[in-house]
């Protein structure tokens, strides 16, 4: 049996400047964490000349061409596995469509498992890039690059997006003080439901394609606010992070009217007014988990959970895509 694993996200800043119709003309910036929620990807063999896949649904095919599936179907295909007498099941601490960024922590979790399947050594960076080529690529995603490199890489990382597609990552230099400080005063609070967020991307990814000045100048200015918070968490002005991802939350709702509504506006208002210095909605918009730095933890989390919020909590993730039991 083969198990992989690969982290779920946040974002700590300059988020949205990892698609390509942005980064491709101007370069992006963002600072993101793993965390210690997972997706999981099961490989094992069977006595059944079949290949069953189970997700959310479940899959009984002969071959790979027939799965409905498309990231599953394309993975095995882009690795060329004769996948009969298999059975492959994927399970998540957190559901889809919750802006934790699944869809990569899923494909980068997959491909590991696939690669151990053929005894292939495979790097983070090459991991990160053959998950960016399937979903953005092969499958033509809306989507960035964040999700797939941060589940391969984790730890609390910068990365920059270059105009010809290159990535590079690199460590954010925290003092070990200051990371804890971080980790404790982060609260995640889910909202209730999930989303998609093809829909609330590739309204960004048209409107930045067609050089839209106004979204262009909404995300020029969040990657500004991602270089000024490395530099804060660098330097330990947490109050000053705070207030970073306070102005990230109010530009990030002038890019589309999908992306809060009455219901995240006024529980956003209700931590701000207990006990949170900042914060914004994770993911693309919609729905999901709202974030907040907060100064009271105390009053924050009682003000959220008589709102009807349910807190997940979590810790930083340093170890990205693994493998948990390899045969």
């Amino acid at each position: 049996m083969i198990i992989a694993r690969s982290p779920l996200r946040i974002t700590l800043g300059g988020g949205g400047t990892d698609l390509p119709s942005y980064y491709e003309k101007f370069g992006g910036f963002l600072i993101a964490a793993a965390i210690d929620r997972y997706v999981y990807i099961t490989i094992h063999e069977t006595f059944v000349n079949y290949l069953i896949v189970k997700y959310s649904k479940m899959e009984k095919v002969k071959k790979a061409d027939d799965i409905k599936h498309p990231i599953i179907r394309e993975a095995i295909k882009m690795l060329d596995i004769d996948c009969a007498y298999w059975e492959m099941s994927s399970m998540a601490d957190i559901p889809a469509g919750t802006g934790l960024g699944s869809s990569g922590s899923f494909t980068t979790a997959l491909l590991k498992a696939l690669h151990t399947y053929k005894r292939n050594l495979i790097h983070p960076k090459e991991l990160a890039e053959q998950a960016c080529h399937l979903e953005i690529e092969k499958l033509g995603e809306p989507i960035g690059k964040q999700d797939q490199y941060i589940a391969a890489y984790g730890g609390v990382t910068c990365f920059e997006f270059a105009r010809n597609g290159k990535v590079n990552a690199y460590p954010l230099k925290i003092d070990k003080e200051i990371l804890y400080d971080l980790e404790d005063n982060l609260l995640l609070f889910f909202t209730g439901y999930c989303r998609s967020a093809s829909s609330i991307l590739k309204e960004q990814h048209c409107k930045s394609k067609k050089n839209d000045k106004m979204m262009i100048e909404n995300i020029h200015f969040i990657k500004d606010l991602g270089v000024q918070s490395k530099k804060a968490l660098e330097k330990g002005e947490l109050r000053k992070f705070g207030d970073l991802m306070n102005a990230h939350w109010e530009y990030k709702k002038q890019r589309s009217g999908k992306i809060s509504n009455p219901k995240i506006d006024k529980w956003y208002n209700l931590a701000v007014q207990n006990g949170a210095l900042g914060g914004k909605l994770i993911g693309a918009g919609g729905g999901g988990f709202l974030m907040f730095y907060a100064q009271d933890k105390v009053k924050l989390r009682h003000a959220m959970i008589m709102a009807g919020l349910e807190e997940v909590r979590f810790r930083f993730d340093f170890e990205g895509t693994k493998l948990v039991i390899q045969p």
